[in-house]
């Protein structure tokens, strides 16, 4: 079992419910899914970029990624409808709390310069946001074998009905959010 399933299920939940006041257990928020993506800049010109990002990601993710398609015509960026453009991946279960696990101990702390997460990234219904810059971060990653750097999306969908449920049911699995300034 994923350590950060089982801190959610030992010490989490009944903490979370007398945090939030809920006295049934099974309405403390929980993390649904996770979605990763990338999105590949001229891809339409260099095959090889996205077929080395989509083995990245499957890499990262231990899950073969969907290869996503331009879902209209844009002339300015010269992008065809149909052109493939990205690859994203839906973690849910044990993949995703093992990915979890592994961005919160192993690859944020591994970021240059990392001050912590913006803790306003959420969209309002507790579902929180955040990019990567490289996906170097991650130690499944050979840094010699990658030519080129490449960032990726990474979505969290809670079950929280709004922000600040998600953001306490973040925190509690360890989530790094920067610290509220207190001069401010």
């Amino acid at each position: 079992m994923a350590r950060v399933r089982d801190k959610y299920q030992t010490e989490i939940i009944p903490a979370l419910a007398k945090e939030l006041g809920l006295k049934n257990q099974l309405a403390v928020p929980r993390v649904e899914r996770v979605v990763v993506s990338m999105g590949i800049s001229n891809s339409h010109g260099d095959r090889k970029r996205l077929e080395q990002s989509a083995q990245q990601l499957g890499i990262i993710t231990g899950q073969k990624p969907k290869i996503t398609r331009a879902r209209q015509s844009i002339a300015n960026f010269k992008l065809r409808e149909g052109t493939e453009i990205g690859c994203c991946v839906t973690l849910r279960r044990g993949r995703m709390y093992e990915f979890l696990d592994r961005l919160i101990s192993i690859a944020l702390p591994r970021v240059r310069d990392f001050r912590g997460l913006n803790d306003k990234s959420f969209d309002g219904r507790g579902n929180f946001s955040m990019g990567l810059t490289e996906q170097l971060v991650f130690p499944e990653i050979n840094a010699d074998k990658a030519t080129f750097v490449q960032g990726m999306n990474i979505t969290v969908v809670t079950s929280a009905t709004d922000n600040d449920d998600g953001r306490a049911l973040l925190r509690a699995i360890g989530f790094p959010f920067q610290k509220a300034d207190a001069t401010n």
